[in-house]
């Protein structure tokens, strides 16, 4: 089992006070985790989605975090594939950068970026990504693999040039990409990629998720897979807040998820008017508050004849790795037992306070991760 931890930049305080705060707190957690055992970090990459993810320059981050930390691996949990938003010799060249400096620790996930509010900030319409996650790719690899590279198609053109530097390990980083739905865990195992299974349904919706990635792994082909060697492997993100005081970790964990929730409420619905994510409410508990959210999505989805997706009525699940160490263990065994390869804790929820963060890292890493060992 592989232990690891997200960052999104996430934070209610959007002033430039708040952004350095939240920057060097996530180092300080990273470097934390480190400390106390985790195998890996993971950042997102997000545009213009304040409050949700100020996390536009992951490889920066990323960078910053490899030069204080010695063994942890540094993953792009992931980089956004649309040309225009990072063209894949950049990509190639950024990530083949990141790999040496790190002495080859960099994992390389991949995904579409998504949001309209972050494709239209770079003149791209969501219906043109797919295409260009797929292509771009295909073609990082073979810069990584051959000494000149080029390439022609209807949707871009590199002529011949050395893609430089080559990454420190051979092949290259392994590769994953993020997955929410069925048609993506598809692709993940058809292609040869490891799955990056983003979503708050639970240990029942990873079980599934991991029959269909599992049945996806046995249907790849020379053809379809893209890294020269591929990677079978599922992460499994889990919320967490872990304190002495399990009370106290719930009402941690069920205020940041709520954050969490409202800020990609705001951005996810497109021609919705949906408000700005809120650090303080009064009217109810915030585990009640997502329950109550949760059974109106689903009563709406149903009289509007929707299916139910996981990926968007999981948000409002409160049950989660909050709690003391032996509950957080206890749900990580669930998770464990639905298949999943590694547990991706998500600690850094908007209205987390640092103090709780660190406290969770450091009893995740010496009394929950040693259970799995």
């Amino acid at each position: 089992m592989k232990f690891s931890m997200i960052f999104e930049a996430q934070t209610h305080d959007t002033s430039r006070e708040g952004e350095f705060r939240v920057m060097h707190d996530c180092v300080e957690q990273a470097v934390l985790a480190e400390r106390v055992g985790f195998d890996r970090v993971w950042s997102v990459e997000h545009h213009c989605l304040k409050w949700y993810a100020h996390m536009s320059a992951p490889e920066t981050f990323l960078a910053f975090v490899a030069a204080k930390t010695e063994r942890i691996r540094i993953g792009h949990g992931v980089v956004c594939l649309p040309f225009r938003m990072n063209h894949p010799v950049k990509v190639a060249e950024r990530v083949a950068m990141l790999d040496i400096l790190s002495k080859g620790r960099v994992d390389f996930g991949i995904g579409k970026g998504g949001t309209a509010q972050e494709a239209g900030a770079f003149q791209t319409a969501m219906e043109e990504i797919p295409a260009m996650l797929e292509e771009s790719a295909r073609m990082i690899p073979r810069m990584w693999r051959e000494e000149e590279f080029s390439h022609q198609s209807a949707l871009i053109d590199v002529p011949p040039r050395p893609i430089i530097p080559k990454p420190h390990q051979k092949p290259h980083p392994p590769m994953y990409l993020a997955c929410t739905r069925e048609s993506t865990l598809n692709q993940a195992g058809e292609w040869g990629l490891g799955a990056l299974v983003l979503g708050f349904a639970g240990p029942e919706d990873i079980a599934q998720k991991n029959r269909v990635y599992r049945a996806a792994v046995k249907r790849r082909t020379p053809e379809s897979q893209i890294p020269e060697q591929p990677v079978e492997h599922l992460s499994a993100l889990c919320p967490a807040i872990v304190l002495d005081d399990g009370a106290k970790a719930r009402a941690i964990g069920h205020r940041g998820q709520r954050f969490f929730t409202e800020a990609i409420r705001h951005w996810y619905n497109p021609g919705e008017s949906s408000p700005p994510p809120r650090t303080e409410i009064a009217d109810m508990t915030d585990e009640e508050a997502l329950l109550m959210v949760g059974e109106h999505l689903v009563a709406y989805l149903n009289e509007q004849k929707i299916e139910l997706g996981t990926e968007a009525t999981g948000l409002y699940n409160p049950n989660h790795a909050y709690g003391t160490a032996d509950d957080a263990a206890r749900y990580v065994a669930r998770l464990v037992e639905a298949g999943a390869d590694e547990v991706m804790f998500l600690i850094q929820m908007g209205t987390v306070p640092q103090a709780a963060a660190l406290e969770t890292i450091r009893q995740l890493g010496e009394k929950v991760i040693p259970r799995f060992r």
